[in-house]
């Protein structure tokens, strides 16, 4: 695939990509396999700012790195015939934590309630035709270990800090109080905090829950736990013979 694109090496990855989706959907429809298969096509966050540039954000704000909606959110597209409705949309804010609880919904593997969990089973999202509520009160956006927004619903609240960076060499940068529709604005470009003092206030309160459960920049938060290892993990194919 060099030099298939007229847009470099990055170019030519999608390209490949594109063909590979195609291979696999093609053989799963040889294989008669489609009514019993879930496709899930999702990508990493954020195209960023680079020369030449790599992608595009549009029509959403912002670059990879940051907290605004072109840097966090990510494409989802769905395929199950039969089980998820054909051409429909789901606007709902959901996460990729999400997947695991739901993905052992569908195993019928229930998870022990005893051990929490940030994700959320979607699958009612996923398959129902009608206009099912995200199962998010509120969705966190960090910068490494800085709350820096939050979002409830259709609003998005940016807090006024100064933002940490993440390269070394990066000065800090003063980040106003803005406040956002990001369903009808995904551009992130009329601030509405003045004329929504209300908003503000909820989402105020929210951070505030952020802060003593998640932390925030110098600030331990209480519900924040150890990364889950797998000491001697395996796959779990038949074709797999362990040591």
């Amino acid at each position: 695939f060099k030099g298939k694109s007229k847009n470099g090496p990055w170019g030519d990855s999608v390209e490949e990509i594109d063909w590979s989706l195609g291979e696999i959907v093609r053989t799963i429809s040889e294989l008669k396999l489609t009514d019993n298969t879930l496709i899930i096509w999702t990508s990493d966050n954020g195209a960023p700012r680079r020369s030449p540039v790599q992608g595009s954000n549009l029509p959403l704000s912002g670059w990879g790195y940051t907290t605004s909606e072109g840097g966090m959110r990510v494409p989802c597209i769905m395929s199950w015939p039969g089980t998820i409705p054909a051409n429909t949309v789901c606007d709902e804010l959901c996460t990729m934590m999400d997947l695991y609880p739901t993905a052992a919904e569908l195993c019928y593997q229930p998870l022990d309630k005893s051990v929490p969990r940030d994700g959320h089973d979607i699958l009612p999202l996923m398959t129902s035709r009608y206009k099912l509520k995200s199962p998010y009160e509120a969705f966190y956006y960090y910068q490494m270990d800085q709350l820096q927004a939050v979002r409830s619903g259709k609003w998005k609240l940016y807090l006024p800090i100064e933002m940490r960076s993440r390269t070394k060499n990066g000065s800090p940068q003063k980040q106003a109080l803005q406040l956002y529709d990001v369903v009808e604005d995904p551009a992130e470009s009329k601030n509405l905090a003045e004329s929504n003092p209300e908003v503000v206030e909820q989402l105020t309160q929210l951070t505030e829950k952020a802060r003593v459960e998640l932390g925030d920049y110098q600030q331990p938060g209480s519900q924040v736990r150890p990364h889950a290892v797998k000491e001697q993990a395996f796959p779990l194919l038949r074709a797999y013979r362990s040591p």
